[in-house]
């Protein structure tokens, strides 16, 4: 067990080197451990966060006044969930997989066996800032590797409290957490790493992308983007009217796969608008003090983001946007009320860019088939959701609709289903994440083909490539054919 006297993290270029070197040393040993060994290093994870749950609490709120219960929900409890997977399932993923055999390799054996990468590099965003750097942590130490971890400068105290994690539980040859700003994690990518797996936004991802490229190095890229939610006529209102809301506003709509934008068949438009009114009330307003009083709603993570998604609404009512609901700002608590825009031109920025915040921008549709023209000549999102009684709707919708993953009357929740991949298409990311397929993600499958000694099949066509050769081969087409 390390002691808590560990070095302070290192942060110069020469020191990261050194670092990485070292894991790259001791990811020889792990790549040899049994799944015991592993899973005592997630259990010592486990229960460092039992421990320390009121302190998760603590730092999250601090960071971005996060309420007490969203951290235990989308911080503590999905991060605890990934472990118990990992643990459950941990011996049957490290075991080899045998696969069958083809006629034309009769007497051979093949099997998939599962190695470490090595060592990988996780950079983590400040949105989810515990669960989005430890549920990859999780993955990668699953599957064997050595990890360094690099917390998002914008949440410090919990950039702090997953360097002392890390301090208390691992040893640093195996995990470390190195800190700091864009010009650390600039050195920490300029290294030859074994695997990236990077949470942020595409813009950012374009950029790891490139440095892993000078080292041939694997990425997982788990990005953003707008991600859409369609409400078909067929829709219970008031049903998709409290999970649009929750999936909005939870974190305060800082959350990669909340709903970006909300495109309603034009006949349930006022109708789903007034329900979302109502739910607005019942879930932060119950007292009628404004939502700004309420305990239950987050802030902004910072003054930059304020600024960015108070000039989003601003842009929005300049050319010609209607607030429908909400509407409030307040830059002192950085925050910014739940909103609803209506009459939401093409062009503006709020339609354009990320929102990542709780704004909604409402547009019309007529048919399924323009709605999903309207989606389709966007960027594909992470993700796709549907709100509809009609199976008609919703295959159509699944069908018509490329998406990172797709959530059928909810929003949000496919994060937790563990046995699902997570992730993106084309510019919303690259890769699979949670459970088994985080698992995959930092491991290499490597195939192994057993051959016996003597006398074998593949032996009929060796050279010299005589008529008996090729009468061999004619059968074993015509037998394919």
């Amino acid at each position: 067990m390390p002691t808590p006297a560990a070095p302070p993290p290192p942060t110069e270029t020469t020191d990261l080197a050194a670092l990485l070197e070292r894991q790259r040393v001791r990811s020889e040993v792990l790549r040899r451990e049994a799944p015991a060994e592993r899973a005592a290093r997630l259990q010592r994870l486990h229960q460092w966060i039992i421990r320390n749950r009121a302190a998760v609490q603590q730092a999250l709120h601090q960071d971005f006044g996060k309420p007490a219960v969203e951290t235990d929900v989308t911080e503590l409890y999905a991060t605890q969930a990934e472990i118990r997977h990992a643990l459950k399932h941990l011996k049957q993923w490290m075991a080899p997989k045998r696969v069958s055999t083809p006629l034309a390799l009769l007497g051979t054996t093949s099997w998939v066996q599962y190695e470490p990468k090595g060592v990988a590099l996780i950079m983590a965003p400040w949105n989810y800032p515990f669960y989005l750097a430890v549920g990859p942590l999780v993955s990668a130490l699953a599957a064997g590797n050595c990890c360094v971890l690099k917390p998002s400068e914008m949440t410090p105290a919990v950039s702090r409290l997953l360097a002392q994690l890390v301090q208390e539980v691992f040893e640093p040859a195996e995990v470390a957490v190195v800190e700091g700003g864009k010009d650390v994690a600039t050195a920490l990518l300029a290294l030859p790493f074994d695997h990236i797996f990077f949470t942020g936004s595409p813009q950012v991802g374009k950029v790891v992308m490139r440095a892993a490229a000078e080292h041939l190095t694997s990425v997982t890229l788990e990005l953003g983007g707008k991600s859409p939610a369609i409400v078909d006529a067929s829709a219970d209102l008031r049903d998709a009217a409290e999970k649009l809301v929750w999936g909005k506003c939870v974190n305060a709509g800082q959350t990669c796969v909340a709903p970006d934008y909300l495109l309603v068949h034009e006949s349930v438009q006022e109708p789903l608008i007034e329900e979302i009114r109502g739910v607005l009330g019942r879930f932060y307003d119950a007292a009628g003090a404004g939502v700004a009083a309420s305990p239950s709603f987050a802030r902004i993570v910072n003054g930059h983001h304020f600024q960015r998604l108070a000039g989003l609404l601003e842009d929005a009512q300049q050319r010609g946007a209607a607030v429908a609901l909400g509407g409030g700002v307040d830059q002192s608590q950085c925050f910014i009320e739940p909103t609803v825009l209506t009459d939401v031109p093409a062009d503006s920025a709020v339609m354009r860019e990320e929102i990542f915040g709780p704004l909604l921008p409402v547009v019309p549709f007529r048919t399924l088939m323009e709605a999903a023209d309207f989606v389709n000549a966007r960027p594909r999102p992470l993700a796709l959701y549907v709100f509809a009684r009609s199976a008609e709707a919703q295959r159509y919708l699944l069908g018509r609709v490329p998406a990172g993953g797709a959530c059928l009357n909810d929003t949000i929740i496919h994060l937790g289903q563990l046995e699902l991949p997570f992730g993106g298409a084309g510019n919303s990311g690259i890769g699979r994440a949670h459970g088994h397929y985080g698992f995959l993600a930092f491991s290499n499958e490597k195939a192994v083909l057993r051959q016996r000694v003597g006398p074998t099949g593949i032996k009929l066509f060796y050279p010299p490539y005589t008529p008996k050769v090729q009468r061999v081969v004619d059968l074993l087409l015509k037998y394919l054919g």
